[in-house]
């Protein structure tokens, strides 16, 4: 399966900041079997990230995952962003990744469907991305399968 990461950060969009979470996700996606076919960064904002996902999961069947802007800062608009283009929600997922670490309570990351694509929200830091990813990873090929409207087996 495919997968694209898109990087939430005003930091890193100025060159200020490294962009160690979506690196971090961009392997811990290698090591659970998916192709990363592309990697973005956009700014903060609800515009921003609404535009970019937008862009990313048009015509694309796989996962989208971003890092960043989950929080409670004041530019954490990611999940805002997510949900004015999401068609469905998947808050199964959402809860399982809030569910990894005491800190997960903070997260306001939500996980949605869009076409044949599934968004994930993941937060900023590198070690809460790749939890909240791999606390859903192993079910995410057979929902990408369903998305696809591929013949799948339920275990």
């Amino acid at each position: 399966h495919q997968a694209k990461v898109v990087t939430v950060s005003d930091g890193v969009v100025a060159g200020t900041r490294e962009d160690r979470s979506g690196a971090a996700l961009v392997a811990a996606l290698g090591e659970a079997g998916f192709e990363v076919v592309e990697r973005s960064v956009v700014a903060d904002g609800v515009a921003s990230v609404a535009g970019e996902l937008a862009r990313a999961t048009a015509s694309f069947t796989g996962l989208v995952v971003t890092t960043g802007g989950t929080g409670f800062s004041p530019r954490d608009h990611t999940p805002e962003g997510t949900r004015e283009i999401i068609e469905r929600d998947a808050p199964g997922l959402a809860e399982a990744m809030r569910l990894v670490s005491p800190l997960g309570r903070l997260s306001r990351g939500i996980a949605g469907i869009r076409g044949q694509a599934v968004v994930l929200n993941t937060p900023g830091s590198p070690t809460g991305a790749v939890e909240c990813f791999q606390a859903v990873a192993d079910v995410l090929p057979h929902a990408l399968e369903l998305l696809a409207d591929e013949p799948t087996h339920h275990p």
